[in-house]
């Protein structure tokens, strides 16, 4: 099993979940993480610590969450690990909470 990151932290980019994790497995983007399910090691020391609470693990995922399990996979290709919490992004507090933002995903 895996922990996917889902579209509350689109437009966020809180880090702290980066800080705990003992595999790197957060790959950055523009403006937003994934988790690399190849290299999540189901430790769950990620999930609590997310602000946005934008992680859960693939067992939890609501049926209109699960596109985010292969979008995780998918861009944890493309992007690079991050294995340092960074400040988040600079509108991340007014942008958490918001619903429907997957259309502002950066790729």
């Amino acid at each position: 099993m895996t922990f996917v990151v889902l579209e509350n932290c689109i437009r966020c980019k809180y880090t702290d979940c980066v800080d705990v994790c003992p595999v790197d497995c957060f790959h950055e983007g523009p403006n937003c993480l994934v988790i690399d399910p190849e290299e999540c090691i189901d430790c769950a020391l990620c999930e609590p610590e997310c602000p946005a609470e934008a992680i859960l693990p693939e067992d939890e995922l609501a049926p209109e969450q699960q596109p985010f399990l292969e979008l995780n996979a998918e861009l944890a290709k493309q992007w690079p690990v991050i294995s340092e919490k960074k400040d988040p992004l600079p509108e991340a507090d007014e942008w958490n909470g918001i619903e429907d933002k997957f259309q502002y995903l950066e790729r």
